[in-house]
């Protein structure tokens, strides 16, 4: 009487291993480059943050008729004409920005630049304006270029 198969040949498994790396070497190179999409979108969520806190800063200086620094959630927020400085002071921890993740230049006279860690062409401008107007919050430099 014969004996019946059950498994898998050798054939067979180094097959489907083959099959296996030919599709891996497609689908890497896609899944590898999704660090700069991810870093562009971590700066946009910075820049979405940025403009939420100046505004919410904003509104509480004005509601509590405040001239100096404001805190809001146990955290000190050094204010300018009633709007978060360009500093880490000020905007950055009013936006809650890390500087574990974020790089704050302020080389520029009343302009905070918010990079992204070891990427610093990957980045957004906060302007202070004079007198009473809002900051202006430039982001031309957030694009897939600058952040990959």
């Amino acid at each position: 009487m014969k004996k019946q198969q059950s498994g898998f040949t050798l054939i067979e498994l180094i097959m489907v291993i083959v099959i296996l790396g030919i599709l891996a070497a497609f689908a890497l190179p896609k899944f590898a480059d999704l660090s700069g999409d991810a870093r562009l979108s971590a700066m946009q969520g910075a820049l979405g943050s940025v403009k939420s806190a100046s505004s919410i800063a904003h509104s509480y200086a004005l509601a509590k008729s405040s001239t100096g620094n404001i805190t809001l959630e146990g955290t000190e927020i050094t204010m300018v004409n009633k709007y978060p400085a360009p500093t880490a002071a000020g905007i950055g921890a009013a936006a809650q920005l890390s500087t574990s993740d974020f790089a704050f230049d302020t080389d520029t006279a009343d302009t905070l630049i918010v990079q992204a860690k070891n990427k610093p062409a990957c980045s957004f401008s906060y302007k202070m304006a004079s007198g009473d107007t809002a900051p202006t919050v430039t982001s031309t430099a957030l694009t897939s270029t600058n952040c990959n």
